[in-house]
Order: structure tokens, then C-alpha cells, then sequence
């Protein structure tokens, strides 16, 4: 038992039929839990009970135990002075208020319904290959499911544009800067996000700008920092890039990273980070405005036109610096592009349009509702349990779901394992 079951079961008031009654043998009646309190202070607000034939209305505490009650220090503390009723589960001693009257208390161990305890035990003692609920998941309304799912898209996005504000803070408003590290890191996919990352943060924002006029100039610039161009080859394009970077590296004082952090195994060619550097250059270098382009598109076609780039023609025949391939363009693809809508672009624009204040939501969703969902591991799994992606809200909400909720087992927290609980 923890104190944030007793909080579920005193806001849903999952109490048996009996009469309640106070640990000082005063009949209880409920006429309002009160508003859960996330913050400092009692944990329910402004909640209405009668005790005997008195009306009270003011807090409710809970705490494990009665004696939780001095542990915590609350007999010295003016936030409890408004407290009508200490809810515990285990009665050990009488507490009292800073007035030295005793506080009524209500010991829920005595009235706790049975099948919901039974319920709850059973839920949290499964060994479960995935997520706890995963037996359940099928008795869910679509309807309760499809609202939710909403809700924790747009609590992911909320959760990714506190991350944004940092960048933003660390450039220094910067909305270009914050778009270029974004981009970077979902250039680098799963395995290279980190390292493409960390050389994103290698280089000021204000040498790119000076520097983008130049596809070469910016080749060198990131195969530079990324590492890549430390070897000895004969190969006339790599010499160039090396003699390029260097000159780079002297002009503006370039710190290093190390070239160990890059993947090549288990990837396909076309996601080696040699292929996604040259397209990001091709990016860069193509548009001198590319934050206010991608602001202003709307559609998935407009972002798709924004992203037809093309690379430097040594990449045609190339996936790496040290071996010749086919002659196939390296064209970004549509597929790329949609994971870059839904990775970087849809949380740029929301922390952008939350700071100037627009109205964001609908453009935002529908956007959205008009790409495919992602394919992973967890959108597979949620789809063996009966639970399927129409589009990208509903996968990124799922992966919201699984690693926010389900992967720390806040269960009383989450809408399904309430509503599992609850019946």
C-alpha cells in the first residue's frame, strides 16, 4: 500500500457499503472529496463532510499511517490548519491540531472495498511480459481510448517544447539555432542521434550562417566536426574536404569530437550518417530562411517540396569515403521526411506558436492525422493487444503512453489502468 492509493481511493471514494465511521466512533458521510492537490499543502482542497449531524468543509490529508502526521511535521505547519479530516490506512495514534483538538480521522483499511483491493494486488503482482494491464487492454471503450490518446499526444508535445525553451534559452532566442540542433538529431535516426547531436553542438550557429552559401564549405564543416575527416585517403574529394576544414578549424577555433561515437553496422546505406551529413548540407545550403519556410508550410506536400535537396555529386556514387557504389541520387525520402514532421518540425512549431501566442492545436492535429503512423516495437506490440494506429497521433501517443506511463507503472495516473481499476 502507498499513499497514491489511498488518494485514488478516496477521490473515486472506493469504499465499501458499511457505514463510515471516524476512528473516534463518529458516523462519516462524504458530500465532496475535494480538489486533488498536486502542490504543497493538504492533499484534497475544499472537500464537504458531515461528521455526527456537524458540516464541515475544508482539507483532507492522507497519509499511510496517523502518526505520518508528526513525522511530516504537519502539527507545526499553518498549511494544515484547515484540515477537517485525516485519512490513513493504519490508525496508530490520535493526532492533533496546532488548537490541541483532535483532527477526526478516517481509517480506510476498515472500509476499502474488497474486490477493487483484490483487483488492484492482482494488477501490480503480474509478472507481465510487456505492461501490466496488457490482459485488459481489450475491454477498453474505442471512444475512452481515442479521446485519450489526444490528450497524451499533446502532453508529449508539452513535454518536448520544455525541452525546446532550454535550447532556445542556451541560443539565446535563436529559433534557427534550436531548428538546426533538432534537426541533427533526428538526421542522426535512433542509433546516431546522440553523436550527430553532439556535433551539432560543436559548432556556433553563426559560422553556419556565414558558411551556407558554400556546399562544400558546409561538407567540410560537418564531416569536419563530426570526425570523419582524419584519415589518409587518396581520393581527390576527401582531400579537398580535409584541406577545406582545416582552414576551418584555424579560422574559427573549432573544438574536436571523437569519431567513435558514429554507427554504420545494422543500418541501411541510405541511413548511414555519411549520407544524412551530405543531405543535411544540401538542406542548409539550399535554404537561407529554412525556419521561416517550415513555419509557414502547412501541408505534408509543402514540407515534402521543402526537402527535395540534393546532395554533392561525389555522394551519387558513394555511401562512404572509402569505397565506390551504383550511381543512385541520395534523394531524402518521403518516409524521412514524415519522421521529421513528426519528430522535429510539429514540436517546433508548437513551442513556436505557444510563445508568439497563436492558436496551434487544429493545424497542428490535422497535420498529423495526415501521416502514417510510425512502425517500432511498441506500436507493434499496442497492435498484438488489440490497440492499432490510424496515424501519427496515435502512434506518438503511444509511445507517450508506454514510456511516460507504462514503463514506470503510474497505473492510477494513466486514464485506462484508472478506468481498469475503477470497474
Amino acid at each position: 500500500m502507498n499513499e497514491k492509493v489511498l488518494h485514488f481511493i478516496w477521490k473515486y471514494q472506493l469504499f465499501s457499503g458499511k457505514q463510515l465511521e471516524s476512528s473516534q466512533k463518529e458516523l462519516l458521510a462524504i458530500n465532496t472529496v475535494g480538489l486533488h492537490n498536486e502542490n504543497t499543502g493538504p492533499d484534497f482542497l475544499n472537500a464537504s463532510i458531515i461528521i455526527g449531524s456537524q458540516l464541515w468543509v475544508g482539507n483532507i490529508e492522507i497519509h499511510l499511517k496517523s502518526s505520518d502526521w508528526y513525522l511530516h511535521n504537519h502539527h507545526v505547519d499553518d498549511n494544515y490548519k484547515s484540515v477537517i479530516l485525516h485519512v490513513v490506512w493504519e490508525y496508530d495514534r490520535e493526532v492533533y491540531n496546532q488548537s490541541q483538538q483532535i483532527i477526526p480521522t478516517l481509517e480506510l483499511s476498515k472500509f476499502v472495498d474488497i474486490d477493487f483491493l483484490k483487483k488492484y494486488r492482482a494488477f501490480n503482482l503480474l509478472d507481465p511480459k510487456w505492461i501490466l494491464c496488457e490482459n485488459e487492454l481489450k475491454n477498453i471503450s474505442k471512444f475512452s481510448l481515442h479521446n485519450y490518446l489526444e490528450v497524451l499526444f499533446l502532453e508529449r508535445l508539452e513535454r518536448k517544447s520544455t525541452e525546446i525553451d532550454n535550447y532556445l534559452k542556451a541560443s539565446k532566442n535563436d529559433w534557427e539555432a534550436v531548428l538546426f540542433l533538432l534537426l541533427c538529431k533526428n538526421f542522426g535516426v535512433k542509433m546516431n542521434s546522440e553523436a550527430f547531436f553532439q556535433m551539432a553542438q560543436s559548432i556556433a550557429y553563426q559560422i553556419i550562417r556565414k558558411e551556407r552559401n558554400s556546399l562544400l564549405t558546409l561538407e567540410a564543416l560537418f564531416f569536419g566536426q563530426a570526425g570523419f575527416l582524419n584519415e589518409n585517403l587518396e581520393d581527390a574529394y576527401y582531400i579537398k574536404l580535409q584541406k577545406e576544414y582545416q582552414y576551418l578549424k584555424n579560422k574559427y577555433k573549432l573544438p574536436s569530437i571523437l569519431t567513435s561515437v558514429f554507427h554504420f553496422f545494422r543500418l541501411r546505406p541510405l541511413n548511414f550518417p555519411t549520407i544524412r551529413i551530405a543531405q543535411l548540407s544540401g538542406l542548409i545550403h539550399k535554404h537561407k530562411s529554412l525556419f521561416s519556410k517550415l513555419m509557414e508550410s502547412k501541408t505534408k506536400e509543402d514540407y515534402y517540396d521543402i526537402f527535395k535537396i540534393q546532395t554533392s555529386f561525389y555522394w551519387n556514387n558513394h555511401f562512404t569515403f572509402y569505397k565506390e557504389s551504383k550511381i543512385n541520387a541520395k534523394a531524402i525520402s518521403k518516409g524521412f521526411v514524415d519522421n521529421l514532421i513528426i519528430n522535429t518540425i510539429i514540436p517546433l512549431k508548437f513551442a513556436y506558436y505557444k510563445k508568439q501566442k497563436m492558436d496551434y492545436n487544429d493545424s497542428l492535429l490535422d497535420l498529423m492525422k495526415s501521416i502514417k503512423p510510425e512502425s517500432n516495437s511498441i506500436i507493434r506490440q499496442f497492435s498484438n493487444f488489440g490497440i492499432s494506429s490510424d496515424n501519427a497521433i496515435d502512434s506518438q501517443s503511444l509511445i507517450q503512453l508506454k514510456s511516460e506511463y507504462c514503463n514506470y507503472k503510474r497505473c492510477l495516473e494513466c486514464r485506462i489502468g484508472n478506468e481498469i481499476l475503477r470497474n
